[in-house]
């Protein structure tokens, strides 16, 4: 049932229970940790989520190693395949010159659209697997936006669960009064005894 009278909750009145009076003060606590507590967490879950990432990333950049190598082998017809949301790529044939001048050759993932006889950079971790180039500045901040947004919606509703819980148990304690209360009036209105 709504009212139109705003704040009845906060003014006295003989109407007002005690249930009414929780459920005000929830929901103030409800809007300062929406304005407040939601943000905060969603600030410190990035912050722990960019530290990690660029851990990572520094890891990453310290076992691989970039090769600048010649496509030599013959490019699919087939569609690229797809690595996770960065560009698509095919495994062929590549070969470059070590600086101590001795020729290799291996299989790696290069660029889609790559010919034959072109200039590639392919990545290879320490045992010499072609590997996905570590990530970029870009991809860090990409994953510490989105884990701050989980966060942030994690706060979010974690705070609104706990308020409908609040809620709940106000509207049972408010039905419980109003049936003692009725329990007390009734009679007096039927003319019945209690």
């Amino acid at each position: 049932m709504r009212t139109r009278v705003r704040g009845w909750r906060w003014r006295r009145n003989p109407l007002r229970r005690r249930s009414d009076v929780v459920e005000a003060w929830t929901v103030l606590a409800v809007v300062v940790l929406m304005m407040l507590g939601a943000p905060l967490v969603g600030a410190l879950v990035g912050r722990w989520a960019h530290d990690d990432a660029r851990a990572v990333a520094a890891e990453q950049r310290s076992e691989r190693h970039r090769v600048r190598a010649e496509v030599v082998g013959s490019v699919p017809d087939s569609p690229p395949t797809v690595q996770g949301g960065r560009e698509r790529s095919y495994r062929v044939a590549v070969r470059w010159t070590e600086t101590g001048g001795a020729t290799r050759t291996a299989t790696a993932r290069v660029p889609a659209g790559s010919d034959r006889g072109e200039w590639v950079d392919v990545w290879f971790d320490a045992e010499g697997r072609s590997v996905a180039p570590p990530p970029d500045e870009t991809a860090v901040w990409q994953h510490t936006l989105a884990m701050g947004a989980c966060g942030a919606g994690a706060a979010i509703a974690a705070i609104l669960l706990g308020h409908s819980l609040v809620r709940g148990a106000a509207a049972r304690h408010r039905l419980a009064e109003w049936e003692r209360d009725w329990a007390l009036t009734e009679p007096q209105w039927t003319r019945r005894r209690a």
